[in-house]
């Protein structure tokens, strides 16, 4: 079941051991002053670095313009959950329960990736800043859809292995 909220409370939702690393990267994210802050918003536009913060789980910092939703996808993984958190912008994620869904491109192990065909009937989640959302192997989620006119979104998606 998907959680989603102020990332405060989030954390509070998701106390277990596992998310323990995850939690401790966002906030020092969320420090202006910190390295990880000031790496991510140093980056350019339409840019993508993996971040390894221990082993097994790492994060994807990420700067990008939000989409009109028909340029974007349900997905979702086996191996990671998805810890989704907006440091500026805002985006709409729309989340389904994946086993209603029909498999458009089958699991993709190399990218831990499943996409599938588009449906009218999901909930829509509106992330912003500060906002974070925790996705599992049976969310299947379509990030990046564009919520307002401003569409630049600096985000950070942490894989948090199962």
């Amino acid at each position: 079941m998907a959680l989603f909220g102020a990332l405060e409370i989030v954390k509070s939702q998701a106390n277990q051991e596992k998310f323990a690393v995850a939690f401790e990267y966002l906030e020092r994210l969320v420090d202006k002053n910190s390295i990880e802050h000031k790496r991510l918003m140093s980056c350019s536009l339409d840019s993508c670095k993996k971040v390894e913060l221990d082993d097994g789980n790492f994060a994807l910092e990420q700067i990008y313009n939000a989409k009109e939703r028909k340029e974007c996808f349900f997905e979702s993984h086996r191996k990671y959950i998805d810890i989704q958190f907006i440091l500026s912008g805002e985006e709409i994620i729309e989340v389904s329960n994946a086993t209603l869904l029909v498999v458009s491109l089958a699991y993709n192990e190399q990218a831990d990736l499943i996409k599938y065909e588009d449906i009218k009937q999901a909930s829509s989640i509106v992330l912003k800043a500060g906002d974070a959302a925790i996705f599992y192997p049976q969310d299947a989620h379509m990030p990046c859809i564009k919520a307002t006119d401003e569409l630049k979104v600096v985000k950070a998606v942490v894989k948090v292995k199962i």
